[in-house]
């Protein structure tokens, strides 16, 4: 029953909402303004992919809420700190104090990051 309502619960209430109820969003301050960062683990295991840091596993996203903007980045393929990419936007938090964050606008545009008290 509840996997059958949850997806509406995204209709009826706004991204705020939800990250809410997302497993331990951190909150950061990017560039001045707040972003709330949620990761959400995958539920494929493939042991031969060479990233399994910090118990991601392929299937894992984060969702990343900021500037009115809500983006679902599925973690990358990259050995190491977990990384998160569409192609446009990026994230990594090898310094979880200082996240890692930029996007793709002909060359790369890095946002500063600090994680919030």
């Amino acid at each position: 029953m509840v996997a059958v309502l949850l997806p509406l619960w995204g209709l009826l209430h706004p991204p705020g909402v939800l990250a809410a109820i997302d497993p331990a969003p951190a909150s950061f301050v990017c560039e001045g303004d707040p972003l709330l960062a949620a990761v959400h683990r995958g539920a494929v295991d493939a042991p031969r992919i060479p990233n399994a840091a910090g118990g991601t596993v392929p299937g894992a996203f984060i969702v990343l809420q900021w500037r009115g903007v809500s983006l679902q980045l599925p973690r990358t393929n990259n050995a190491g700190t977990p990384s998160y990419s569409d192609g446009r936007w990026w994230w990594q938090a090898r310094d979880p104090q200082h996240p890692d964050f930029a996007q793709r606008r002909g060359d790369w545009e890095a946002y500063h990051c600090d994680a919030s008290t």
